[in-house]
């Protein structure tokens, strides 16, 4: 039996193209390489340093912030102390479960830091953690 290498010009061809579609998901790479830095909570605090090891995040953890001044803060909300309990509640939909990342300011007093994480901790709220800068050596 002998095959015809030769392809007639009124055969549809049967390869696919795959260059614009690398080319697409090359740009959109790029995209989002620039964007993801972006995405991070926006209260800016200076955290103080730990040398240990990173949490693992299986869901979106919810972080409460606070910064040099003592103002509160739920994700990028500003909170009235006393209101806390309540908004974390609303924003967790009364999940106590959630993970709950607390960053405070290093220059503030660092009890005022544990009397709010105790505060999460007696509300029920059973997975909150502080956050810190990885140290670095100087």
């Amino acid at each position: 039996m002998a095959f015809n290498l030769k392809r007639s010009s009124k055969e549809p061809m049967s390869e696919i193209n795959v260059t614009p579609f690398v080319d697409v998901m090359l740009v959109l790479l790029i995209i989002f390489m620039v964007t993801a830095p972006l995405l991070t909570v926006g209260i800016q605090v200076d955290l103080p340093e730990s040398s240990a090891d990173s949490l693992p995040e299986e869901l979106e953890p919810l972080t409460l912030s606070i910064n040099s001044k003592g103002e509160i803060f739920i994700q990028e909300s500003k909170v009235e102390y006393d209101k806390i309990i309540a908004k974390i509640l609303a924003v967790s939909k009364n999940r106590t479960d959630t993970r709950i990342y607390v960053r405070g300011d290093k220059s503030i007093n660092y009890g005022r830091v544990l009397e709010i994480m105790g505060m999460l901790s007696g509300s029920g709220f059973t997975k909150v953690a502080l956050i810190s800068e990885p140290y670095k050596e100087r």
